[in-house]
């Protein structure tokens, strides 16, 4: 993505305030914001990533989860899952990416995976 496409990106990304639809996916429901998030960024492997993890014990008993994306300098990754007070309950690093942001916030309520804005 180009600086301009990317400005372009972030400012239709925080224009998603609350939801209109909601879209099964995998075993958890995407909002409007999230499926834009996938769509223009090509990252549904980061929703697949969430759809995968309500399979594991200890993250599927949260309730609450906050999933943050991190993408370093050189193109590696890495997730991180915590329960809303910090506590990590699962990371994966990722060898490589070309999410065009250096980090991204969703959260997984009762799964139902959204943009903290849209809460």
């Amino acid at each position: 993505m180009t600086d301009i496409e990317k400005r372009k990106f972030l400012e239709d990304l925080g224009q998603h305030h609350c939801t209109t639809h909601y879209y099964k996916y995998l075993g958890i429901v995407l909002t409007d914001g999230v499926k834009f998030l996938c769509e223009t960024a090509g990252c549904w492997w980061l929703a697949d990533i969430v759809a995968s993890l309500q399979f594991e014990e200890k993250v599927r008993k949260e309730q609450f989860q906050v999933y943050t994306l991190t993408v370093n300098p050189d193109q590696s990754a890495l997730v991180k899952v915590d329960d809303g007070n910090g506590n990590i309950v699962y990371y994966q690093e990722i060898e490589y990416t070309d999410f065009p942001l250096d980090k991204i916030v969703l959260w997984n309520i009762d799964k139902i995976l959204i943009l903290p804005t849209e809460y």
